[in-house]
């Protein structure tokens, strides 16, 4: 069975963010590593390149493909800031309502910039899919 190609690694996360040329990227990276850290009570890791995760779980699916990964995590992409909330999106629709600007995919936020999203409900969205109740 093939292993992830994405692993969590021993690489620096303040390097990392602070290599982002995008001033406002950069800003942003810096607000969700603090938002991500006070919410999972955790410290940031690399997860591969160019993805930072906080905390990490074992899964299992039925096929026996199994491996780890981080509860929440970011990457500044190219065309998106992506947000990893593996909790999910789907039982989150009432504060994805009051969110600003974004798109979605499974367990995926893609915004353009902070400056378009409400940062509380940002903040209790990380919360939830950080499976703590409380900061």
């Amino acid at each position: 069975m093939a292993e992830l190609k994405t692993q969590r690694t021993g690489k620096s996360v303040r390097a990392f963010v602070d290599s982002i040329t995008s001033e406002v990227t950069r800003r942003d990276c810096r607000t969700l590593l603090r938002l991500m850290k006070q919410a999972s009570g955790t410290t940031p890791r690399m997860w591969g390149p160019n993805i930072v995760g906080f905390g990490s779980y074992h899964y299992k699916y039925p096929s026996g493909r199994e491996g780890d990964w981080f509860r929440l995590g970011f990457s500044p992409r190219k065309q998106n800031l992506t947000l990893y909330l593996m909790g999910g999106l789907h039982t989150h629709q009432s504060l994805l309502a009051h969110l600003g600007k974004f798109k979605t995919g499974k367990a995926c936020l893609y915004l353009k910039t902070l400056d378009d999203i409400n940062l509380d409900v940002l903040t209790t969205l990380i919360r939830a899919a950080s499976g703590r109740s409380s900061p």
